[in-house]
């Protein structure tokens, strides 16, 4: 007699009965419904009431996870238990989809941070913003005050669909064809919330954009804005991205998708993912593992099959920029206005920066600001007579729009200060690397990112950066396994295919990780500089920093 396997969990193929304590958690009840725990229940019995499959669970679909507590070195990490290591306040992410904060909704961000976050406040690369130090009690408030301005923080953490990537300019580029900035919310108004996609194997992270400045590559699903020879301007599909221990970049499906079938094809992606998505292990359920196991082929005649009931267009690749766009700096935007974008270092900002932000707006009758996939913050809609009066009044508040290569490129994750899964401190120590290198390097002529990250799972994109630093522990000191070389798609980046082929298109590196290369934190300006002089002295005539990485040989990166 055999025994019928249990497979991968695929819903779809009737293995619904959980297979581990998360796909239990979820089957007992729906992370949507913490909320009314948290409003009726928790807000008065406090941290010490939660049930704890609400606490390292549940909470997450409303954007909470409990914080690191103090003073936990980062080889107790894996070691503790998750009640040994955790505080009794919580991270709270408010999502800010595609990027786009009025006025009114960066002062409600700035009062929470400073009555409730003790002023704490750090921009991410999802374009969020990450409070610390809630208190439980002090949630149902928080709620209600973010709500009041069209704010939230459901499904900003859990296995949801995140926040949606957008382009920081959309809607004010003279390059953006189509602003899908309405598809964004149509899809939040419709599907974040809902049951129907409440319970996924694990997070689904979106991008959708015109133009490609943001990390497209890395995300679950992808539409980045193509021109069809017969239809005309629409959005390339992409699957199946996603870094962490095991890093894949994303894979074009080949279709040309018009804007206003962008939600459908959206949740015909999501479905397949919910239905079809490996829940047995935590470690294999994010789709990259199924797009990687069934192949671009497979995966959209499911897609067009079984859920959208239709075939899709036949489509070009997007059209790369010949280097990543950030939009620091000032630009013109479609009305004759400008927009200023500015660097704060690695994210990091305050309660009272926000404040002072907000009043710097306020001043110059100023509505709108967009947050960044890179960590870093636009203002809108500046007159040209006042843009310089603007920038040097940022300035003063450590919002540059003029930084220094090292401090325009240098992103970091939360890190240990805050992070339970983390191995070393990141905030800080990117700040005193970027002292440093500006110190002895000055504002160098060359584009190097720098990503660091206080564990494998890659939040800040450490293995699609030209630095790329994995936290670990040397010696039982803090260090960094250094991943190099790596990139997102530029129109001068490695193909995929044949350059003869006209549907060819570049994509993105994930670097080269040599044996050995590590460094302790202490260490780390004097390898970067040594590093970075080798390749000012060796690069050929406008050759990339990865590109260098790429031929150079071993000892020339140690």
């Amino acid at each position: 007699m055999t025994t019928r396997a249990k497979g991968q969990g695929q819903w779809a193929l009737g293995y619904r009965e959980p297979l581990n304590p998360n796909e239990r958690m979820k089957k007992d009840d729906d992370g949507l419904n913490v909320r009314a725990r948290v409003e009726n229940v928790y807000q008065y019995t406090g941290f010490a009431g939660i049930d704890p499959s609400d606490l390292r669970g549940r909470l997450r679909w409303w954007g909470l996870y409990t914080q690191r507590k103090p003073g936990i070195d980062g080889g107790r990490t894996a070691v503790l238990e998750p009640h040994e290591l955790e505080d009794e306040y919580f991270m709270l992410r408010v999502r800010i989809d595609g990027g786009q904060l009025s006025l009114e909704q960066l002062r409600v961000i700035a009062d929470i941070s400073v009555k409730y976050a003790r002023s704490s406040a750090d921009l991410t690369d999802r374009q969020n913003i990450q409070l610390h130090w809630i208190r439980i009690e002090d949630v149902p408030a928080i709620w209600k005050a973010l709500e009041a301005v069209g704010l939230s923080t459901q499904e900003a953490c859990g296995d949801v669909p995140r926040v949606i990537v957008g382009s920081p300019v959309a809607g004010i580029s003279a390059e953006e064809l189509i602003d899908p900035t309405d598809v964004i919310r149509e899809i939040e108004r419709r599907f974040v919330g809902n049951p129907e996609f409440s319970n996924l194997p694990r997070k689904f992270k979106s991008s959708i954009s015109w133009l490609p400045d943001v990390p497209y590559e890395v995300n679950d699903v992808a539409f980045v804005g193509s021109v069809h020879p017969d239809h005309g301007p629409g959005f390339d599909l992409w699957v199946g991205g996603g870094l962490a221990v095991n890093p894949m970049l994303a894979k074009r499906l080949g279709v040309w998708v018009p804007l206003n079938e962008i939600p459908e094809v959206w949740a015909g992606v999501i479905g397949i993912f919910r239905d079809y998505g490996y829940r047995r292990l935590r470690t294999k359920a994010r789709l990259k593992f199924l797009v990687n196991d069934w192949g671009v082929e497979k995966f959209r005649d499911v897609l067009e099959n079984e859920y959208l009931k239709r075939k899709l267009s036949d489509g070009p690749p997007p059209v790369l920029p010949e280097r990543p766009i950030d939009h620091i700096g000032a630009a013109p935007q479609l009305d004759g206005n400008f927009y200023l974008g500015v660097a704060p270092v690695v994210g990091r900002i305050s309660g009272e920066k926000l404040h002072a932000l907000a009043d710097i707006l306020e001043k110059h009758d100023l509505h709108r600001v967009r947050t960044t996939a890179y960590q870093k913050l636009l203002v809108l809609d500046i007159p040209p007579a006042i843009v310089d009066t603007v920038a040097a009044e940022l300035d003063q508040l450590g919002l540059s729009s003029k930084p220094s290569t090292w401090r325009r490129a240098t992103m970091a994750c939360t890190g240990i200060e805050y992070c339970k899964l983390a191995i070393v401190e990141t905030k800080a120590t990117a700040a005193t690397l970027i002292t440093e290198l500006e110190s002895r390097l000055g504002d160098v002529d060359a584009d190097i990112s720098i990503n660091i990250n206080g564990c494998p799972n890659a939040c800040a994109r450490t293995q699609v950066a030209d630095i790329g630093l994995k936290g670990i522990l040397l010696g039982g000191r803090p260090g960094f396994q250094l991943h190099l070389g790596g990139g997102l798609a530029v129109s001068a980046g490695a193909w995929a295919e044949d350059t003869d082929d006209p549907e060819a298109v570049p994509v993105g590196s994930l670097g080269r990780k040599l044996r050995g290369l590590k460094s302790t934190a202490e260490d780390l300006p004097d390898y970067v500089e040594r590093l970075t002089r080798r390749y000012l002295a060796a690069r050929a005539e406008g050759e990339t920093f990865a590109a260098w990485v790429a031929r150079a040989e071993e000892e020339a990166l140690a």
